[in-house]
C-alpha cells in the first residue's frame, strides 16, 4: 500500500480503488471522487481520543461494544468517512474498512473545526444508518448530538444509548482530561 502525505491540493477525481490503496497522513475521507483532509486537533483531541476510546475498551464486556478509532468507514458506494472513534456492538462483522453503520460514531472537534462543517458528515452518517452521533468539543468541554433535525447541544451531564448500559459522565469525561 502507497503512503502519502495528505496533499495541499486535491487532484479533482480519484477512484475508489486509488483511495482504497493509498494510505494518507493523516487519513482523508473520500466524498464523491475528491479526498478530503480531516482536521485533526492538538493535545485536548488526543487526549479526549485516546479517554474515549480506553473507557469503551474499559466497559467493552458489560456494553457488549467494541471500539475503534480512525477507521475508514464506507457510508456509500462513493463516499468513505473516518470517524474520530467508531463503537460497534460486539456481535458486528470484523471489516477491514467498516461497512455496516457502528452504534456510535463519535467526532471530536479540532480548534480549526466548526460544527456547521460537520452537515456533509452528519448526513452521510444518518443516511448510512448510524443513529448515535455524538460531537465532542474538547475546548469548550461541551458534547452535542446529531439526528436528522439537527445538532444539539447536550443538556444533561450524560451522553448514553437508550436500552442499553452505555453512559458517559461529561464532567468525569473533562474531569478526566483536566488531569491528563
Amino acid at each position: 500500500m502507497a503512503t502519502m502525505p495528505a496533499p495541499d491540493f486535491f487532484e479533482p477525481f480519484v477512484t475508489v480503488e486509488e483511495y482504497l490503496h493509498t494510505s494518507y497522513r493523516p487519513d482523508c475521507d473520500f466524498v464523491d471522487g475528491r479526498i478530503e483532509e480531516r482536521n485533526l486537533g492538538e493535545y485536548d483531541y488526543g487526549l479526549l481520543q485516546i479517554i474515549l476510546g480506553q473507557l469503551f475498551m474499559n466497559h467493552r464486556e458489560v456494553w457488549g461494544i467494541r471500539a475503534v478509532t480512525d477507521v475508514r468507514t464506507q457510508v456509500s458506494s462513493s463516499r468513505f468517512r473516518v470517524p474520530d472513534l467508531s463503537v460497534l456492538l460486539a456481535d458486528a462483522p470484523k471489516e477491514r474498512i467498516i461497512t455496516h453503520p457502528p452504534l456510535i460514531v463519535i467526532e471530536i472537534l479540532s480548534p480549526e473545526d466548526r460544527l456547521s462543517r460537520f452537515q456533509d458528515r452528519i448526513e452521510d452518517y444518518l443516511a448510512f444508518g448510524v443513529v448515535h452521533i455524538w460531537i465532542l468539543d474538547p475546548e469548550r468541554r461541551a458534547a452535542y448530538t446529531a439526528s436528522a433535525s439537527g445538532i444539539h447541544p447536550v443538556r444533561t451531564n450524560e451522553l448514553s444509548v437508550p436500552e442499553t448500559p452505555i453512559r458517559i459522565v461529561l464532567s468525569d469525561l473533562f474531569a478526566e482530561m483536566d488531569r491528563g
